[in-house]
């Protein structure tokens, strides 16, 4: 998955994909986090960084993670992971792509990283600040969610096999 925004340099994609092909993992996230200062370098607004960071600490302390970037839009994927998570029952928003890492996770497959670079333009991100509240919002709703469906306080069906 690139998001077609150009941020993402589509050469790494034969990176992004070994962890997969070596039986490693099962999902692989470029991170734009994992060399420290390469984000902001590469012209990531403060306020996106700062909620990325945010967002994904408070993400890698309820699932029991440690990833450095959880909000990438460069990611790969198993054809076993496509076929067995329901990310049909998945909403259509931005929100879609942490869900998928949320049943990921809850369905005990692989997560590795591998560092990604990317660059801001102003046509670079299809989101504003807005969108990325409600993004952000959207997105610790949906771990309240796996929260409670693994407390059996509410089921969801995003997270029944």
């Amino acid at each position: 998955m690139l998001h077609p925004d150009g941020q993402y340099e589509p050469s790494l994609i034969p990176r992004l994909v070994e962890p997969i092909l070596r039986g490693e993992a099962d999902m692989v996230l470029g991170s734009r986090l994992a060399e420290p200062g390469a984000a902001l370098a590469g012209g990531m607004p403060l306020y996106k960084y700062v909620a990325n960071r945010i967002l994904t600490s408070i993400e890698n302390a309820v699932l029991g993670t440690h990833l450095s970037e959880m909000h990438t839009g460069y990611r790969a994927y198993s054809r076993e992971l496509l076929m067995k998570i329901p990310f049909l029952r998945n909403s259509l928003g931005f929100s879609f792509d942490s869900e998928v890492l949320f049943q990921t996770v809850h369905f005990g497959f692989r997560i590795a990283e591998v560092p990604a670079r990317s660059r801001y333009f102003d046509d670079a991100s299809s989101i504003g600040f807005r969108d990325a509240t409600i993004y952000g919002l959207r997105t610790l709703g949906a771990l309240a969610r796996l929260v409670l469906h693994r407390k059996g306080i509410w089921r969801s069906r995003r997270y029944l096999p």
